[in-house]
Protein backbone atom coordinates (compact mmCIF):
# COMPACT_ATOMS: atom_id res chain seq x y z
CA UNK A 1 0.00 0.00 0.00
CA UNK A 2 2.82 2.64 0.74
CA UNK A 3 3.76 2.00 -2.76
CA UNK A 4 0.64 2.85 -4.16
CA UNK A 5 0.43 5.80 -2.24
CA UNK A 6 3.93 6.95 -3.28
CA UNK A 7 2.53 6.46 -6.57
CA UNK A 8 -0.25 8.22 -6.20
CA UNK A 9 1.93 11.27 -5.08
CA UNK A 10 4.27 11.45 -7.49
CA UNK A 11 1.68 11.52 -10.16
CA UNK A 12 -0.47 14.60 -8.50
CA UNK A 13 2.72 16.41 -8.50
CA UNK A 14 3.46 15.23 -11.95
CA UNK A 15 -0.09 16.87 -12.82
CA UNK A 16 1.01 20.22 -10.67
CA UNK A 17 -1.37 20.12 -7.90
CA UNK A 18 0.33 21.98 -5.09
CA UNK A 19 2.59 20.23 -2.94
CA UNK A 20 0.40 20.13 0.54
CA UNK A 21 -2.87 18.60 -1.20
CA UNK A 22 -0.88 15.83 -3.10
CA UNK A 23 0.36 15.11 0.19
CA UNK A 24 -2.94 15.09 1.78
CA UNK A 25 -4.77 13.44 -1.44
CA UNK A 26 -2.11 10.68 -1.68
CA UNK A 27 -2.24 9.68 1.94
CA UNK A 28 -5.90 9.80 2.25
CA UNK A 29 -6.08 6.34 -0.42
CA UNK A 30 -4.34 4.77 1.91
CA UNK A 31 -7.30 5.15 4.38
CA UNK A 32 -10.50 5.53 2.01
CA UNK A 33 -9.04 1.74 0.60
CA UNK A 34 -6.23 0.21 3.40
CA UNK A 35 -6.95 -0.86 6.40
CA UNK A 36 -7.93 2.31 8.68
CA UNK A 37 -10.92 3.74 8.21
CA UNK A 38 -10.81 7.39 6.84
CA UNK A 39 -12.16 9.12 10.44
CA UNK A 40 -8.21 8.04 11.34
CA UNK A 41 -6.91 10.38 8.80
CA UNK A 42 -9.00 13.42 10.03
CA UNK A 43 -7.81 12.42 13.71
CA UNK A 44 -3.83 12.38 12.69
CA UNK A 45 -4.49 15.78 10.61
CA UNK A 46 -6.35 17.45 13.73
CA UNK A 47 -4.05 15.69 16.26
CA UNK A 48 -0.87 17.15 14.15
CA UNK A 49 -1.69 20.54 15.14
CA UNK A 50 -1.40 19.73 18.85
CA UNK A 51 1.44 18.68 19.39
CA UNK A 52 3.80 20.57 22.04
CA UNK A 53 6.94 20.87 20.60
CA UNK A 54 5.32 22.07 17.53
CA UNK A 55 4.33 25.22 19.40
CA UNK A 56 7.91 26.44 18.71
CA UNK A 57 6.86 26.50 14.82
CA UNK A 58 4.53 29.53 14.69
CA UNK A 59 6.40 31.13 17.78
CA UNK A 60 9.59 31.60 16.07
CA UNK A 61 8.04 32.43 12.93
CA UNK A 62 6.53 35.45 14.33
CA UNK A 63 9.63 36.20 16.60
CA UNK A 64 11.45 36.18 13.09
CA UNK A 65 8.66 38.81 11.34
CA UNK A 66 9.01 40.53 14.79
CA UNK A 67 12.38 40.64 14.57
CA UNK A 68 12.42 41.88 11.23
CA UNK A 69 10.01 44.94 11.98
CA UNK A 70 11.87 46.12 14.94
CA UNK A 71 15.06 46.45 13.89
CA UNK A 72 16.71 43.19 15.12
CA UNK A 73 17.03 41.52 11.79
CA UNK A 74 17.85 44.83 9.88
CA UNK A 75 21.19 44.76 12.36
CA UNK A 76 22.05 41.34 11.73
CA UNK A 77 21.68 41.92 8.24
CA UNK A 78 24.09 45.43 8.17
CA UNK A 79 26.32 42.89 9.98
CA UNK A 80 26.32 40.03 7.49
CA UNK A 81 26.85 42.37 4.70
CA UNK A 82 29.58 44.09 6.37
CA UNK A 83 31.53 40.90 7.03
CA UNK A 84 30.48 38.75 4.01
CA UNK A 85 29.35 41.61 1.19
CA UNK A 86 32.94 42.08 0.32
CA UNK A 87 32.98 38.17 -1.16
CA UNK A 88 31.86 37.87 -5.41
CA UNK A 89 28.33 36.77 -5.07
CA UNK A 90 27.92 38.96 -1.87
CA UNK A 91 24.08 38.59 -1.90
CA UNK A 92 24.21 35.46 -1.86
CA UNK A 93 27.23 35.33 0.95
CA UNK A 94 25.38 37.99 3.09
CA UNK A 95 22.16 35.02 3.04
CA UNK A 96 24.35 32.55 4.34
CA UNK A 97 25.82 34.38 6.57
CA UNK A 98 22.98 35.72 7.49
CA UNK A 99 21.62 32.35 8.34
CA UNK A 100 24.44 30.97 10.80
CA UNK A 101 23.73 34.61 12.78
CA UNK A 102 19.59 34.14 12.75
CA UNK A 103 20.73 30.22 13.45
CA UNK A 104 20.99 31.46 16.98
CA UNK A 105 18.09 33.67 17.03
CA UNK A 106 15.20 31.94 14.75
CA UNK A 107 16.03 28.12 15.94
CA UNK A 108 13.77 26.77 12.81
CA UNK A 109 15.63 26.35 9.69
CA UNK A 110 12.02 27.31 7.91
CA UNK A 111 11.33 30.45 9.70
CA UNK A 112 15.09 31.41 8.63
CA UNK A 113 14.49 30.99 4.97
CA UNK A 114 10.68 32.20 5.04
CA UNK A 115 12.52 35.73 6.57
CA UNK A 116 15.11 35.48 4.33
CA UNK A 117 13.01 35.15 1.47
CA UNK A 118 10.85 37.56 1.99
CA UNK A 119 13.64 40.08 2.40
CA UNK A 120 17.03 39.12 0.62
CA UNK A 121 14.97 37.13 -2.16
CA UNK A 122 13.47 40.45 -4.35
CA UNK A 123 17.28 41.79 -4.01
CA UNK A 124 18.62 39.36 -4.93
CA UNK A 125 16.59 38.53 -7.94
CA UNK A 126 16.92 42.87 -8.89
CA UNK A 127 20.37 41.83 -9.14
CA UNK A 128 20.62 39.61 -11.44
CA UNK A 129 20.91 36.21 -9.48
CA UNK A 130 19.01 33.45 -11.58
CA UNK A 131 15.62 32.78 -9.33
CA UNK A 132 16.56 28.90 -8.68
CA UNK A 133 20.22 30.35 -7.39
CA UNK A 134 18.57 32.41 -5.01
CA UNK A 135 16.22 30.16 -3.59
CA UNK A 136 18.78 27.47 -3.39
CA UNK A 137 21.34 29.96 -1.38
CA UNK A 138 18.31 30.93 0.48
CA UNK A 139 16.97 27.35 1.30
CA UNK A 140 20.16 25.23 2.01
CA UNK A 141 21.60 27.96 3.73
CA UNK A 142 19.05 27.74 6.26
CA UNK A 143 20.60 24.25 7.03
CA UNK A 144 22.87 25.95 9.38
CA UNK A 145 20.11 26.09 11.86
CA UNK A 146 20.01 22.67 12.55
CA UNK A 147 23.19 22.55 14.28
CA UNK A 148 24.18 26.46 15.08
CA UNK A 149 22.52 26.10 18.88
CA UNK A 150 19.57 26.52 20.01
CA UNK A 151 18.33 24.36 17.71
CA UNK A 152 15.17 22.76 17.92
CA UNK A 153 15.78 19.66 16.99
CA UNK A 154 18.70 18.76 18.50
CA UNK A 155 16.37 20.00 22.18
CA UNK A 156 14.22 16.96 20.64
CA UNK A 157 16.99 14.60 20.18
CA UNK A 158 18.21 15.17 23.40
CA UNK A 159 15.10 14.77 25.39
CA UNK A 160 13.87 12.03 23.54
CA UNK A 161 17.37 10.01 23.04
CA UNK A 162 18.28 11.27 26.67
CA UNK A 163 21.59 12.99 25.29
CA UNK A 164 22.94 15.69 27.18
CA UNK A 165 21.36 18.78 25.58
CA UNK A 166 24.31 21.08 26.72
CA UNK A 167 27.05 18.77 24.86
CA UNK A 168 24.46 18.69 21.99
CA UNK A 169 24.26 22.33 21.30
CA UNK A 170 28.54 22.76 22.14
CA UNK A 171 28.68 19.67 19.61
CA UNK A 172 27.31 22.24 17.13
CA UNK A 173 29.37 24.76 16.76
CA UNK A 174 32.11 23.65 15.13
CA UNK A 175 29.86 21.72 12.15
CA UNK A 176 27.50 24.81 12.39
CA UNK A 177 30.47 27.39 11.38
CA UNK A 178 32.12 24.90 9.21
CA UNK A 179 28.76 24.74 7.06
CA UNK A 180 28.86 28.35 6.89
CA UNK A 181 32.45 28.17 5.40
CA UNK A 182 31.18 25.05 2.91
CA UNK A 183 28.16 26.73 1.23
CA UNK A 184 30.34 30.46 1.02
CA UNK A 185 32.64 29.10 -0.56
CA UNK A 186 30.31 27.02 -2.98
CA UNK A 187 28.37 30.00 -3.47
CA UNK A 188 31.74 31.91 -4.74
CA UNK A 189 32.05 28.92 -6.90
CA UNK A 190 28.94 29.69 -8.97
CA UNK A 191 29.33 32.98 -9.02
CA UNK A 192 32.79 33.69 -10.32
CA UNK A 193 31.58 31.29 -13.27
CA UNK A 194 28.49 33.16 -13.56
CA UNK A 195 30.43 36.61 -13.06
CA UNK A 196 28.08 37.78 -10.02
CA UNK A 197 29.50 41.08 -8.14
CA UNK A 198 30.12 41.35 -4.85
CA UNK A 199 28.05 43.96 -2.84
CA UNK A 200 30.92 46.28 -1.97
CA UNK A 201 34.24 46.71 -3.05
CA UNK A 202 36.34 47.10 -0.83
CA UNK A 203 37.31 44.97 2.69
CA UNK A 204 35.37 46.37 5.76
CA UNK A 205 37.41 47.85 8.52
CA UNK A 206 37.77 47.00 12.01
CA UNK A 207 35.87 49.90 13.69
CA UNK A 208 33.20 48.93 10.52
CA UNK A 209 32.92 45.54 12.02
CA UNK A 210 33.00 46.52 15.84
CA UNK A 211 30.36 48.67 15.41
CA UNK A 212 27.69 46.70 13.09
CA UNK A 213 29.02 43.97 15.99
CA UNK A 214 27.52 46.48 18.81
CA UNK A 215 24.43 47.55 16.96
CA UNK A 216 23.57 43.47 16.76
CA UNK A 217 25.03 43.05 20.67
CA UNK A 218 20.98 42.46 21.67
CA UNK A 219 20.44 39.90 18.18
CA UNK A 220 24.03 37.91 19.36
CA UNK A 221 22.82 38.11 23.00
CA UNK A 222 19.97 36.53 22.71
CA UNK A 223 20.87 32.71 22.12
CA UNK A 224 23.21 33.16 25.05
CA UNK A 225 20.04 33.69 26.90
CA UNK A 226 17.81 31.68 25.42
CA UNK A 227 20.94 28.56 26.32
CA UNK A 228 20.96 29.70 29.87
CA UNK A 229 17.29 29.51 30.29
CA UNK A 230 17.14 26.33 29.10
CA UNK A 231 19.81 25.04 30.94
CA UNK A 232 18.97 26.40 34.29
CA UNK A 233 15.24 25.71 33.83
CA UNK A 234 13.78 28.97 33.05
CA UNK A 235 11.72 27.70 30.70
CA UNK A 236 11.17 24.53 28.44
CA UNK A 237 12.49 24.12 24.76
CA UNK A 238 9.44 24.65 22.77
CA UNK A 239 8.53 27.82 25.64
CA UNK A 240 11.93 29.16 24.06
CA UNK A 241 9.69 30.45 21.19
CA UNK A 242 7.58 32.08 23.73
CA UNK A 243 10.58 33.61 25.20
CA UNK A 244 11.55 34.38 21.44
CA UNK A 245 8.76 36.67 20.73
CA UNK A 246 8.80 38.52 24.01
CA UNK A 247 12.47 39.33 23.85
CA UNK A 248 11.68 40.70 19.97
CA UNK A 249 9.10 42.97 21.57
CA UNK A 250 10.51 44.04 24.37
CA UNK A 251 13.79 45.23 22.58
CA UNK A 252 11.29 46.69 19.50
CA UNK A 253 9.32 48.82 21.87
CA UNK A 254 12.50 49.81 24.27
CA UNK A 255 15.22 49.54 23.02
CA UNK A 256 15.33 49.74 19.10
CA UNK A 257 11.91 51.82 19.41
CA UNK A 258 10.73 50.78 15.73
CA UNK A 259 8.09 48.32 16.91
CA UNK A 260 4.86 50.81 16.11
CA UNK A 261 1.79 49.13 16.16
CA UNK A 262 1.22 48.91 12.51
CA UNK A 263 4.69 47.20 12.08
CA UNK A 264 3.46 44.28 14.55
CA UNK A 265 0.41 44.05 12.76
CA UNK A 266 2.50 43.85 9.50
CA UNK A 267 4.82 40.78 11.37
CA UNK A 268 1.30 39.03 12.64
CA UNK A 269 -0.12 39.12 8.84
CA UNK A 270 3.30 37.76 7.64
CA UNK A 271 3.42 35.20 10.05
CA UNK A 272 0.22 34.15 9.85
CA UNK A 273 0.44 33.46 6.04
CA UNK A 274 3.89 31.44 6.36
CA UNK A 275 2.73 29.53 9.35
CA UNK A 276 -0.88 28.63 7.24
CA UNK A 277 1.67 27.34 4.44
CA UNK A 278 3.83 25.30 6.75
CA UNK A 279 1.55 23.69 8.87
CA UNK A 280 -0.87 22.50 6.19
CA UNK A 281 2.62 20.15 4.92
CA UNK A 282 3.04 18.83 8.35
CA UNK A 283 -0.64 18.47 8.98
CA UNK A 284 -0.80 16.40 5.33
CA UNK A 285 1.92 14.90 6.17
CA UNK A 286 0.66 13.27 9.36
CA UNK A 287 -1.51 10.82 7.60
CA UNK A 288 1.38 9.51 5.87
CA UNK A 289 3.82 9.49 8.94
CA UNK A 290 1.35 7.20 10.53
CA UNK A 291 0.78 5.24 7.49
CA UNK A 292 5.07 4.42 7.72
CA UNK A 293 4.47 3.65 11.10
CA UNK A 294 1.71 1.73 10.89
CA UNK A 295 3.01 -0.40 8.37
CA UNK A 296 6.30 -0.70 10.41
CA UNK A 297 8.35 0.49 7.85
CA UNK A 298 11.20 2.46 9.64
CA UNK A 299 11.87 -0.03 12.63
CA UNK A 300 12.07 -2.96 9.81
CA UNK A 301 14.68 -0.69 8.06
CA UNK A 302 16.28 0.01 11.49
CA UNK A 303 16.55 -3.48 12.56
CA UNK A 304 17.68 -4.26 8.98
CA UNK A 305 20.25 -2.11 8.20
CA UNK A 306 21.64 -2.83 12.36
CA UNK A 307 22.09 -5.98 11.55
CA UNK A 308 24.12 -5.51 7.79
CA UNK A 309 27.31 -4.73 9.45
CA UNK A 310 28.54 -4.18 13.20
CA UNK A 311 31.36 -1.41 12.30
CA UNK A 312 30.19 1.81 13.17
CA UNK A 313 31.13 3.89 10.31
CA UNK A 314 29.11 1.36 7.60
CA UNK A 315 26.32 1.10 10.05
CA UNK A 316 26.94 5.38 10.39
CA UNK A 317 26.36 5.81 6.77
CA UNK A 318 23.77 3.10 5.85
CA UNK A 319 21.59 5.07 8.28
CA UNK A 320 22.48 8.18 7.26
CA UNK A 321 21.50 7.03 3.23
CA UNK A 322 17.98 6.04 4.90
CA UNK A 323 17.21 9.04 7.13
CA UNK A 324 18.37 11.28 4.13
CA UNK A 325 15.33 9.01 2.12
CA UNK A 326 13.03 9.60 4.95
CA UNK A 327 13.73 13.23 5.31
CA UNK A 328 12.65 13.82 1.75
CA UNK A 329 9.09 12.83 2.42
CA UNK A 330 8.41 13.33 6.36
CA UNK A 331 9.19 16.70 8.44
CA UNK A 332 12.48 16.60 10.03
CA UNK A 333 10.79 16.92 13.32
CA UNK A 334 8.55 13.92 12.62
CA UNK A 335 11.65 11.52 11.99
CA UNK A 336 12.80 13.37 14.76
CA UNK A 337 10.12 11.88 17.58
CA UNK A 338 9.69 8.76 15.94
CA UNK A 339 12.52 7.26 15.15
CA UNK A 340 15.24 8.70 18.36
CA UNK A 341 13.91 6.53 20.46
CA UNK A 342 14.94 3.38 18.58
CA UNK A 343 18.09 4.78 17.00
CA UNK A 344 19.70 5.94 20.13
CA UNK A 345 20.59 2.59 21.71
CA UNK A 346 21.22 0.79 18.56
CA UNK A 347 24.04 3.38 17.74
CA UNK A 348 25.06 3.39 21.52
CA UNK A 349 25.36 -0.70 21.88
CA UNK A 350 27.79 -0.27 18.66
CA UNK A 351 30.33 2.39 20.59
CA UNK A 352 28.58 4.87 18.43
CA UNK A 353 28.76 8.11 20.56
CA UNK A 354 25.08 9.44 20.76
CA UNK A 355 26.00 13.59 20.53
CA UNK A 356 27.90 12.29 17.42
CA UNK A 357 25.26 10.73 15.86
CA UNK A 358 22.67 13.59 16.77
CA UNK A 359 24.40 15.83 15.15
CA UNK A 360 24.50 14.05 11.83
CA UNK A 361 21.34 12.75 12.17
CA UNK A 362 19.90 16.29 12.30
CA UNK A 363 21.79 17.64 9.96
CA UNK A 364 20.64 15.19 6.83
CA UNK A 365 16.66 14.98 8.16
CA UNK A 366 16.75 18.78 8.06
CA UNK A 367 17.99 18.64 4.96
CA UNK A 368 15.20 17.10 3.30
CA UNK A 369 13.57 20.14 4.10
CA UNK A 370 15.33 21.57 1.65
CA UNK A 371 15.16 18.58 -0.95
CA UNK A 372 12.48 17.65 -3.06
CA UNK A 373 10.17 16.07 -3.15
CA UNK A 374 8.58 17.34 -0.14
CA UNK A 375 10.86 19.81 1.61
CA UNK A 376 9.22 22.33 3.62
CA UNK A 377 12.19 25.16 3.55
CA UNK A 378 12.40 24.16 -0.63
CA UNK A 379 9.10 25.14 -0.93
CA UNK A 380 8.75 27.85 1.54
CA UNK A 381 11.32 29.72 -0.34
CA UNK A 382 10.32 28.76 -4.19
CA UNK A 383 6.61 29.68 -3.04
CA UNK A 384 7.48 33.29 -2.12
CA UNK A 385 9.93 33.63 -5.31
CA UNK A 386 7.77 32.21 -7.86
CA UNK A 387 10.55 29.42 -8.20
CA UNK A 388 9.85 26.15 -10.35
CA UNK A 389 11.18 22.84 -9.09
CA UNK A 390 13.59 21.95 -11.66
CA UNK A 391 15.16 24.95 -12.20
CA UNK A 392 15.57 25.16 -7.89
CA UNK A 393 16.59 21.17 -8.22
CA UNK A 394 19.16 21.90 -10.56
CA UNK A 395 20.80 24.60 -8.40
CA UNK A 396 21.00 23.82 -5.36
CA UNK A 397 22.77 20.14 -6.70
CA UNK A 398 26.57 22.05 -5.97
CA UNK A 399 25.19 23.23 -2.38
CA UNK A 400 23.43 19.89 -1.51
CA UNK A 401 27.18 18.43 -2.77
CA UNK A 402 28.85 20.56 -0.33
CA UNK A 403 26.82 19.55 2.33
CA UNK A 404 27.03 15.52 1.64
CA UNK A 405 30.57 16.31 1.78
CA UNK A 406 30.95 17.93 5.77
CA UNK A 407 28.48 14.94 6.50
CA UNK A 408 30.90 12.50 5.47
CA UNK A 409 33.63 14.46 7.26
CA UNK A 410 31.43 14.28 10.66
CA UNK A 411 30.94 10.84 9.99
CA UNK A 412 34.76 9.97 9.36
CA UNK A 413 36.36 12.11 11.57
CA UNK A 414 34.45 12.17 15.15
CA UNK A 415 36.68 14.40 16.64
CA UNK A 416 35.68 17.14 14.53
CA UNK A 417 32.22 16.85 16.62
CA UNK A 418 33.21 16.11 20.02
CA UNK A 419 35.84 17.95 20.39
CA UNK A 420 34.14 21.24 22.16
CA UNK A 421 31.52 18.60 24.29
CA UNK A 422 34.55 16.63 25.29
CA UNK A 423 36.86 19.82 26.31
CA UNK A 424 34.08 21.50 27.89
CA UNK A 425 32.34 18.76 30.09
Amino acid sequence: MTAIVSGAFFALMFLGMPVAFAIGTAAFLFYLFGPMPPAIAVQKIVSATQSFPLLAVPLFVLAGHLMNECGITERLIRLASVLAGWIRGGLAQVAIALSALMGGVSGSAVADAAMEARILGPAMLERGYSRGFACAAIAVGSLITATIPPSIGLILYGFLGNVSIGRLFVGGIVPGLLMTLFLMVTAWLVARRRGYQPERRTLPGGREVLSATWESKWALLFPVFLILGIRYGLFTPSEAGAFAVAYAVVIGIFVYRQLTMAKLLTALRHSLTDTGMIMLIIMFSAMIGYMITLERVPQDATTFLAGLSSNPQVLMLLLIAFLTLLGMFLESTVITLLLTPILVPVITRLGIDPVHFGLVMMTVVTLGGMTPPVGVAMYTVCGMLNCPMDEYTREALPFLAAVVLLVAIMVFWPGLVLFLPNLLF
